[in-house]
């Protein structure tokens, strides 16, 4: 019988120095012991795992963001890429790179230190912002006025292109609104990642870089918006995350 080969698992670089544990809540089957392998004052977050390529499923996917947010109660975390695996147990391949990149994740801990990681989508309602684009649009609200008396079968070529004045008006709209909020979010974040947008109504998919301490300022504005804009638009407030937009590891396992 073949018996599966070990390797370590590595979720993420903290600032720690000496042992740390933080329960049993590893990715795959046998919810492995989550622990830390030190060098210097920096750890590597890491459990044992089967030498195999998990696959971006919901279930390990999860898994592995609940340790990243377990670690993140008690640390900053630098997230790695997700199905990062040592082929071997042995742990002096996993302080090797430590020691190796120890000068970057160092700098880039002290970068990260006491901030987080929040989203926000935001998408326009879709009656209402129709209705405000009439509202405001004078040109637009009287060609459908007049095509509202006409044949449909004989005022094809005008409602196609009140559609398309409404298409552009959306356009605008959504990036007038789109500033709004940079302009109101932006002063209280370090760094702002913005991110593709999916559909003709979605206005914003961004993610803010946050001090600890700004948070209930950033959470405050967010609120402001809502009730300004709440309205007319949708706002799907994410947090806390690990910053994956701002710092995502890639390691390379098989030099160890």
């Amino acid at each position: 019988m073949e018996v599966e080969k070990e390797g370590i698992y590595l979720y993420g670089i903290i600032r720690q120095t000496g042992p740390v544990e933080f329960g049993h809540i590893g990715i795959g089957c046998g919810s492995d012991l989550v622990y830390g392998i030190n060098y210097k004052d920096i750890s590597a977050v890491v459990s044992n795992s089967a030498v195999m390529r998990y696959d971006a499923r919901r279930v390990n996917l999860t898994a592995h963001q609940l340790v990243l947010e377990e670690v993140m109660k008690h640390f900053s975390i630098l997230p790695i890429r997700f199905s990062t695996i040592s082929s071997t147990l042995n742990q002096n391949k996993i302080v090797a790179i430590l020691e190796k990149e120890y000068a970057k994740f160092s700098e880039l801990l002290d970068k990260m230190d006491r901030k987080k990681e929040l989203g926000l989508k935001v998408m326009a309602i879709e009656e209402p912002i129709f209705k405000y684009i009439l509202d405001t649009n004078e040109n637009i609200r009287v060609m459908k006025a007049k095509l509202a008396h006409l044949d449909p079968d004989k005022s094809h070529y005008q409602l196609m292109k009140v559609g398309e004045l409404v298409e552009q008006a959306l356009i605008k709209v959504n990036g007038e609104f789109n500033n709004i909020i940079i302009n109101m979010l932006t002063p209280l974040a370090e760094e702002v990642k913005i991110n593709d947008k999916y559909g003709e109504r979605m206005i914003m998919n961004a993610a803010f870089l946050i001090k600890n301490e700004n948070e209930s300022l950033f959470d405050n504005a967010i609120n402001d918006l809502d009730e300004l804009y709440g309205n007319l638009l949708s706002f799907k407030y994410v947090g806390t995350l690990p910053p994956y937009n701002f710092v995502n590891l890639v390691i390379n396992t098989q030099e160890t």
